[in-house]
């Protein structure tokens, strides 16, 4: 009877129902025993496949089903014009979600040529995760190590980043599979070590804040009217007024893309900016304009609206700020109409980099969907003092996305032991502490201001010093242990 439930169309629905079980550990949910026993029941499923074909389509669905859920607000930006795009949604979560499903389809059937199909899996799912991350310029959303952003097992990624977080999720998933109730017992462990590291960690002490006061401007302005020229003065008066009122702070900072004019065409906003803040610096998204190429675009202004540092964005959202290989579309054919370089698309900045703020200190600026690659932050030659991320997270909607994105951003700090300042448009500003906590937070979906400070900053993590090394011995140690013939699974 239970073989029965493994083939056919009630196999396809069990697979497809778990891995949406297991999605249920991300965020706003934050069920992380949901995900784990999603999780401990799929390695138990797949263990028992009878061939490789099973084993993919098993995978595939499963996957399918996890990221159908977790990523279901794909389909917000695509419904900010119903009339227009609104017919691409459908298409949009569809193809995603089994795209990237079939990472999980590839573990599945790798992992029958192991010995031990369970534990196989278990290295083979880390693996193909972190390679997720890598290709086709990365999208490491959504992994399964997110679910405990929030809890005190995060604060292992300041040991092995999200993949450790990711293994540790489903070793103690996989280990009842492996052997039963010691299985059961060594997962026990596993969590109670976790959570134990954590709390620990979390008990440490932080430095004082730096000095200067600090305000963040969340002006609210819905993304469908963004864009009018007629509500432009409308949503620049907004940004103007929250910077001046009650006197300006040190140091002002507006999200991604604030400013609803060029200055390249409109140089007297500049001055407009800094005339609001008495001066003081004001840190922007400001788009901006070099020859026929565009930039998304961090623009400090100062005094009487001198720029005095600026960041372009340099890991841009495939499809939705340039069109890959539009560059080439036009130097080889000429068609326009996807190139950077004519002006349709954004260009890409050099790469990351430290802004020395003076006073300040040096910051790290992460524009929006930077924040989710935690090997680019790594990859920055001067450790900062903080980071800064502006972002416009009214294309994610007001269910998921921008607590996920928000999730994602929090473990940044934890992996570097920095602290996290981050400015939206609409979305989720706040204050994140070196560890990871939310210090401050600006309601959700409100025109408003926060003042504060940037929280002090923890020396550099093994994160930080050795990224990935230390995680790929682990997962050697595990590949040679998964292939020892003489350790099968106990069914």
């Amino acid at each position: 009877m239970i073989d029965g439930w493994l083939t056919g169309w009630r196999g396809a629905a069990l697979a497809a129902g778990l891995g949406a079980m297991a999605a249920l550990g991300q965020e706003p949910w934050g069920l992380w025993g949901a995900t784990l026993a999603a999780l401990a029941a799929l390695v138990w499923l797949l263990d028992r496949m009878p061939d490789a074909r099973a084993a993919f389509w098993t995978g595939l669905l499963a996957g399918a089903g996890y990221f159908a859920l977790a990523l279901s607000w794909i389909v917000e930006p695509f419904l900010i014009d119903t009339a227009a795009t609104g017919w691409m949604a459908p298409f949009a979560v569809v193809g995603l979600s089994f795209g990237l499903a079939l990472f999980w389809a590839a573990a599945a059937v790798l992992a029958r040529r192991f010995p031990n199909p369970a534990l196989g899996f278990v290295v083979a799912f880390v693996a193909l995760e972190w390679l997720r991350g890598v290709v086709f310029t990365g999208f490491p959303w959504a992994m399964l190590g997110h679910v405990w952003i929030g809890t005190p097992v995060d604060q292992l990624a300041a040991l092995g980043g999200p993949s450790l977080l990711s293994l540790v999720t489903l070793l103690a998933a996989a280990l009842p599979a492996l052997w039963r109730w010691k299985g059961a017992a060594g997962s026990a462990l596993i969590l109670a070590a976790a959570f134990g590291f954590g709390l620990w960690r979390l008990d440490q002490p932080l430095p004082e804040p730096r000095p200067g006061s600090l305000r963040l401007v969340q002006p609210n302005a819905e993304q469908s009217a963004k864009w009018e020229a007629a509500r432009a003065q409308e949503f620049l008066d907004r940004l103007l007024m929250l910077t001046a009122k009650d006197g300006p702070a040190d140091l002002t900072i507006w999200p991604e893309t604030a400013v609803p004019y060029m200055l390249e065409y409109a140089p007297e906003v500049a001055g407009m900016i800094t005339a609001a803040s008495g001066g003081r610096p004001v840190a922007a998204g400001i788009q901006r304009e070099e020859g026929e190429r565009f930039y998304n675009s961090l623009r400090v202004l100062e005094g009487e609206g001198v720029e005095t540092a600026r960041y372009d964005k340099a890991h841009l959202v495939p499809f939705g700020e340039y069109i890959p290989f539009g560059d080439l579309a036009y130097a080889w054919f000429g068609l326009k109409a996807f190139a950077a370089q004519a002006g349709n698309t954004y260009s890409a900045g050099p790469g990351p980099r430290v802004l020395d703020l003076g006073p300040f200190g040096k910051v790290l600026p992460l524009i929006c969907y930077e924040a989710i690659f935690p090997r680019d932050v790594n990859a920055v030659p001067t450790r900062p003092d903080w980071m800064l991320q502006i972002t416009n997270d009214a294309w994610f909607g007001i269910r998921t996305g921008p607590f996920q994105h928000f999730a994602q951003a929090r473990l940044r700090a934890i992996e570097q032991g920095l602290p996290l300042i981050r400015v939206a448009n609409t979305g989720v500003t706040a204050v994140v502490d070196a560890h990871g906590r939310v210090v401050q937070e600006l309601p959700f979906g409100t025109m408003a201001a926060l003042d504060t400070q940037v929280p002090g900053a923890l020396p550099p993590t093994p994160w930080s010093r050795w990224g990935d090394g230390p995680l790929a011995l682990l997962l050697a140690g595990l590949f040679a242990v998964a292939f020892n013939p003489r350790r099968r699974a106990a069914h």
